[in-house]
């Protein structure tokens, strides 16, 4: 099954794409750069790429950019591919945290729009300036937060917003990881450098890298508000700036309570993003590891078993499927399905028309919530564990 509407998108000119970051040796920027291919949506015709002009403009060659719009700086391309008649439509920021509020403001003033990677900053004055500039924008600002682009987490989303589990009371979800066990940043793994350096990364470590994709993802399937939470953060590699694990403990708005855990020195998890949601009515559980599944338990019946285009799945899932039943889709095809989305509304502000209300994608909003999560964690944690309103 395809995308709702993709054929007629793919109609359209694809969209000039340009890109901030993700250079030699960034994983995040070759993901985006596939994700944004996937559905046929964008082309990548400019890019600063890198944090040195050097570097940056290596990185480019690398990829065959034109010579011309292979950039030095995110500035130098903002300003002139604004100026440009076949300039960047849509830019996609892929950097560490702290730049992301700088970059982003440079293309929103211009009008071009952001397709930013989370979290949406690294601390949350940055993170309330980019709201403002985005809402007084013409452009529009997608965050990529991919693990909403699952079919069975729409099928999730879907389930719970027509009454399936009835009123939700207990929200469980985690995210552990094991690539932080040791001091990697110790021996100058690029990855982990930038992730515990607290200039960088902003006050959060596991819980700014990882721990904001959880709590998005248990407010995406719900559609709670989170109202408060208690943290307790360890950095428990010696020498470690930043939090590698943190248990928290959720209060949502309605009485409905959650329990997030995020952890980067759990060995034995590679990228273990799991949640699962309990109403009056019913139960369900996924896990980003078996993305096409989703197991629902109506109380008092036996537990069943969804499938992403197979039995029982709703249009929420089928929209935004790609391929038949029995073959797997998973994290780039989610991660394509944001593109894709921003593809949609991007296409619709283009032909003056609405964005269609099935076009569903985490905002600059969400961005701002998720920061929030991370200082409400890290205050939390600093008095020993006391609730903290958000």
């Amino acid at each position: 099954m395809a995308i709702e509407g993709k054929d007629e998108q793919a109609r359209q000119p694809r969209i000039r794409l340009g890109m901030v970051g993700g250079g030699s040796g960034a994983f995040i920027g070759a993901v985006h750069r596939m994700a944004a291919r996937l559905d046929d949506q964008f082309e990548l015709v400019a890019g600063a790429l890198s944090s040195t002009p050097e570097k940056a403009i290596a990185s480019g060659r690398d990829l065959g950019l034109d010579p011309s719009r292979n950039y030095g700086s995110y500035k130098e391309m903002a300003i002139r591919e604004a100026r440009l008649k076949d300039g960047i439509e849509a830019v996609s920021i892929v950097t560490p945290n702290h730049v992301h509020y700088d970059a982003a403001k440079e293309f929103l003033r211009r009008g071009i729009h952001v397709i930013c990677d989370k979290p949406l900053t690294s601390n949350l004055a940055d993170a309330r300036k980019l709201k403002k500039v985005a809402d007084e924008s013409k452009a529009l600002f997608i965050l990529t937060h991919n693990y909403t682009g699952y079919p069975m987490v729409r099928q999730a989303r879907e389930m719970v917003a027509n009454g399936d589990l009835g009123k939700i009371r207990v929200v469980q979800v985690e995210y552990p990881q094991d690539w932080l066990t040791e001091a990697v940043e110790q021996t100058g793994a690029k990855q982990a450098v930038w992730r515990t350096d607290p200039a960088q990364s902003g006050a959060g470590g596991s819980t700014g890298d990882i721990g904001t994709h959880a709590y998005n993802l248990a407010a995406f399937i719900t559609g709670l508000t989170l109202e408060s939470l208690a943290a307790d953060l360890d950095s428990f590699v010696e020498g470690r700036r930043l939090d590698d694990n943190a248990h928290v403990l959720l209060r949502f708005d309605g009485g409905a309570k959650g329990m997030l855990w995020c952890s980067q020195v759990a060995p034995g998890h590679e990228n273990g993003l799991k949640i699962r949601v309990y109403g009056t009515r019913g139960g369900i559980e996924w896990v980003q590891a078996d993305p096409n599944y989703l197991w629902f338990t109506p109380f008092g019946e036996p537990k069943r078993l969804l499938t992403r285009a197979g039995a029982g799945a709703g249009p929420a899932a089928a929209r935004v499927s790609r391929i038949p039943s029995g073959h797997p889709e998973g994290y780039l095809e989610a991660f394509a399905t944001i593109y894709t989305e921003a593809a949609h509304a991007i296409n619709a502000v283009k032909n003056g028309a609405a964005i269609g209300k099935d076009v569903i994608y985490p905002t600059v909003d969400d961005g701002v919530k998720g920061v929030a999560f991370v200082e409400a964690c890290v205050a939390s944690s600093k008095k020993n564990g006391a609730w903290v309103k958000l």
